[in-house]
């Protein structure tokens, strides 16, 4: 699992894209889900390979399997057996037949719960291994993947994606094993009554079903405008209702209420016009369909009249076309269904072939415990963003930062502070230069022991959506209530913990709503202090705070800063002047070094202006 700090800086630097992210990209989930991919030998190659998955429960597949083709024997052998009781005259025959018949169902019945329960449960689990081995590498993968792919996305492979395929493989894999089971064995019986008859039948029955099959994959194609049109209209919502502040404000209620209705009128004509079409398509089946079957019968009487065929094999030979001609049908829609399935399993594979950070997966993998000072140097660094290889972000850093000392690093927006410590995490390696801490390269430290030394405190602080406690405990698996209430106290935040009638038990909501930015700010800084960090990095972390929340937050800070290296972004330039060093920033640059006092003595340094600037301001 990975540590409190990594976890809580990157969602502090996402959430506010993925709010939005998320929503609309479910609108896209909806859009295409309707929509089958196309498939391609490669494709299909990618989607045989997800079955590794279900390898070890090939047990249950192949019982489930056993027990279908006995269930479709079964089911095969009624028809026979009802068209044996139509020339039966004798009752004793009749009774007879007519228990072989129940006793037939009985066991019909057996064999279907079994084929059902053993398919589901090897999917299931195998199912449950995708998801896990998805989810396990996902939050491996480095933070350059998450820059340039949206989060809702990623969501979508573990839940939408793998839901595809739980269809596939629980219902979709044994109703083509049933089917394909049901044209052959039917085949075989109906030309064993009359192959007269069954030439006759396949000249005419299946080429009504691919016209049905042709003329509803058109319906569907309808279906999916429509579909598409109606999400438009829940993105309006979507968007009018996450900003409907902006909306009142600028009095736009008539004008997204205009717009929302003109797209539902475009909603109600296309669906009308495939309304018209599924119309003639139901009437097109209800003609074809039941005429399929009376030139059939009538064919069959014929034969009957002619004494080629018992009123009993008319009787099955017209059961068992009613079989097959479902099972073509059937055909059809199972294969949008793997289709469907074929395109999931090829962006899941995609994400799953992304190289991952070097961390271990499990607890046995980890290496020994690392043992660190605090000593960080920059040497000669340079850095520009995998996504943005023409914006150089840094250039050329020279910074040593001593065991235990407080360094702040101040400048205008986009000046490189914050990409400073996401090399620092090892977010990202630097692209040129050096990047040492304890005089050894980071790249050399394993990294999920480096990272247990570094904590973070963001900006805006996101919480789970569990108590005080388990937020506080994020920070230390395992942590005892002494550690997790005096770390507490160092963070300054016993003070409102105790206030609340449930403590450390107190829910504090999703993203943790149910608390101030303050009182966020102080749970944050008790799962940092609980971490144990050697190097503490303060990103803006008390920028957006009122003056009394900063006051205690900063009391908090000041307390956890010491005896530890502290990295300390900051844009309010009166909450660094204790620093033992304030580096200044611009445009990837340095422009300047030294403690307030010196930085504010030099004339028409950049320091000098910001401080200037922010006494203006204030």
């Amino acid at each position: 699992m990975l540590d409190c700090s990594i976890s809580v800086g990157f969602e502090s630097r996402t959430f506010a894209a993925c709010h939005s992210i998320i929503s609309h990209f479910s609108v896209l989930i909806r859009r295409n889900k309707s929509k089958a991919a196309k498939v391609t030998k490669e494709a299909f190659r990618e989607f045989l390979s997800i079955f590794r998955f279900l390898r070890p429960y090939r047990w249950a597949y192949f019982l489930g399997t056993l027990f279908l083709v006995l269930s479709s024997g079964a089911t095969l052998a009624f028809p026979t057996i009802m068209g044996q009781l139509m020339d039966v005259t004798d009752q004793q025959v009749l009774n007879q037949n007519a228990l072989l018949l129940m006793v037939i169902f009985l066991a019909n019945a057996v064999f279907s719960f079994f084929r059902v329960y053993l398919f589901d449960y090897g999917a299931q689990h195998g199912l449950a291994d995708i998801r896990k081995t998805a989810y396990a590498h996902m939050v491996r993968l480095p933070m350059h993947f998450f820059a340039t792919r949206r989060i809702g996305e990623l969501n979508s492979r573990i839940a939408a994606d793998v839901s595809v395929l739980q269809t596939t493989f629980t219902v979709n894999l044994a109703e083509l094993g049933r089917q394909i089971a049901t044209i052959i064995g039917g085949i075989v019986l109906i030309s064993l009554i009359s192959g007269k008859l069954t030439l006759f039948m396949l000249a005419v029955v299946p080429v009504i079903m691919v016209a049905a099959v042709v003329f509803g994959w058109f319906i569907r194609r309808l279906s999916s405008n429509t579909q598409d049109l109606l999400a438009d209209t829940n993105t309006i919502v979507d968007e009018t209702l996450q900003s409907i502040a902006s909306v009142k404000s600028f009095t736009n209620e008539l004008f997204e209420t205009g717009r929302y209705q003109e797209k539902m009128q475009e909603v109600v004509r296309v669906a009308l016009k495939g309304s018209r079409f599924r119309a003639l398509f139901i009437s097109f089946v209800v003609f074809a369909g039941f005429g399929g079957i009376v030139l059939v019968v009538w064919y069959g009487l014929m034969l009957k009249n002619a004494g080629e065929l018992s009123f009993g094999d008319l009787t099955s030979f017209i059961l068992y076309t009613g079989f097959l001609g479902g099972a073509i049908a059937g055909l059809a829609n199972l294969y949008t269904e793997v289709s469907k399935a074929v395109g999931a399993t090829e962006t899941l594979l995609d994400i799953l072939k992304e190289p991952t950070e070097d961390l271990p997966a499990t607890a046995a993998e980890l290496a020994p415990a690392l043992v660190l000072k605090g000593q960080i140097e920059f040497r000669n660094l340079s850095f520009y963003y995998p996504s943005r290889t023409d914006i150089e972000v840094l250039k050329g850093i020279h910074l040593n930062i001593l065991p235990g000392e407080r360094v702040a690093l101040v400048g205008p927006s986009g000046s490189g502070k914050s990409t400073l410590s996401n090399l620092l995490l090892r977010f990202y390696d630097p692209t040129g230069g050096q990047l040492l801490v304890d005089g050894k390269a980071i790249n050399e430290y394993d990294l999920h022991r480096y990272r247990e030394h570094i904590a973070i405190v963001p900006q805006e602080v996101l919480l789970f959506g569990g108590t005080i406690r388990e937020n506080i405990g994020y920070g230390k698996q395992g942590a005892s209530e002494e550690e997790i209430v005096a770390a507490a106290e160092k963070a300054n935040a016993m003070e409102f913990i105790k206030d609340f009638p449930e403590g450390f038990d107190t829910v504090v909501g999703e993203r943790g709503v149910q608390l101030s930015g303050g009182q966020r700010q102080r749970i944050a800084i008790a799962r940092a202090v609980l971490n144990d960090p050697t190097i503490l990095i303060l990103d803006e972390a008390t920028s957006s705070l009122d003056s009394e929340s900063e006051k205690h937050v900063q009391i908090a800070l000041d307390q956890v800063m010491e005896g530890r290296t502290s990295l300390v972004i900051a844009h309010r330039l009166s909450t660094i002047r204790n620093a033992d060093k304030i580096v200044v920033l611009e445009k990837g640059l340095i422009r300047e070094s030294g403690k307030h006092e010196e930085l504010m003595a030099r004339e028409d340094g950049l320091y000098q202006k910001l401080s200037q600037l922010q006494l203006e301001q204030a």
